[in-house]
């Protein structure tokens, strides 16, 4: 097995934001009880919502994408290189899919390692060096061994709630004349809250981005082929038609380098950090494996 090395200062902002998120859950659960807003139906209309994003998460993003599951005897090569890179890693050898689109990128999605799926565009099997394609096949074997969709659908748990509250409170007021003020500070607090834990949310989706490409470079001893990888990515998908690029937004939290991505005053709100960071980063770990 590979030597996983973990950034420290990293590992703590994600353990931070995740206390951030818990306090902000537990500020806006004691309001709300406070206020006595009726809570058991949409507690456990969450839990079910929680419960399919969680237990059928690979099923859901296959399906969205239309990505194909595909078997050794389709694609040898890449099915090697993934069973190498598990290996290496210490978990259980994913499914591999494949996905017909000339986005260049790749995905992994699963509720546990046991139940990985690691998915691929056919453009980016013709984009990358067997090198680069190894890199990016191990950063998302890293977003599986971290088991960050987990740490993601936990997060989101009450944000998903304070959405609802939101959506009920915005609904009501349009439609209803009525003076119901536990709802209406009910509303009121949600929408700080959905607001709040979506800025926390975001920043914990780009700090496992960092964290799995770190997690790539360790694992692969290349973080050099992440990193032209990434910056073959972004290159062609500026070249990609829009139109192409929205068949494919639905899986953008997903991939390792969105299809659409905002604007820099928007990257409160992005997934993915900016693609001149994460290959800083890089370059800091390569340096690091050097020993400078």
């Amino acid at each position: 097995m590979k030597i996983w090395k973990r950034d420290i200062g990293l590992t703590l902002r994600i353990w931070l934001t995740l206390f951030l998120l818990f306090l902000v859950y537990l500020v806006f659960l004691a309001v709300l009880s406070m206020l006595g807003v009726g809570l058991p139906f949409l507690v456990l209309l969450v839990f079910g919502m929680a419960f399919i994003q969680y237990f059928f998460s690979d099923k859901l993003v296959l399906w969205s994408t239309r990505a194909r599951v595909i078997e050794p005897d389709e694609y040898p090569e890449l099915h090697r290189m993934v069973e190498k890179l598990a290996t290496d890693a210490g978990i259980p050898k994913p499914r591999v899919a494949i996905m017909q689109t000339p986005v260049p990128n790749a995905f992994a999605t699963g509720r546990s390692p046991k139940h990985a799926v690691v998915a691929v565009t056919d453009s980016i099997l013709r984009l990358l060096t067997p090198g680069e394609l190894e890199a990016v096949l191990a950063h998302e074997l890293a977003h599986v061994k971290n088991r960050d969709v987990l740490t993601l659908t936990i997060a989101s748990f009450v944000a998903m709630l304070a959405a609802l509250i939101m959506n009920n409170f915005l609904f009501a007021s349009l439609f209803s004349r009525r003076n119901d003020n536990p709802w209406i500070i009910a509303g009121i607090v949600a929408i700080v809250v959905y607001f709040v834990a979506q800025l926390l949310i975001m920043a914990l989706s780009r700090y496992r981005e960092f964290a799995a490409d770190r997690g790539s470079a360790y694992l692969t001893g290349r973080p050099g082929d992440l990193i032209t990888a990434l910056e073959k990515i972004s290159g062609r998908m500026d070249r990609v038609p829009a139109e192409q690029k929205r068949v494919v937004e639905s899986a953008n939290a997903f991939f390792i380098i969105p299809a659409l991505s905002g604007s820099t005053l928007m990257e409160l709100f992005s997934t993915h950090p900016p693609l001149e960071k994460r290959i800083a980063a890089l370059e800091k770990v390569e340096m690091e494996m050097r020993g400078y």
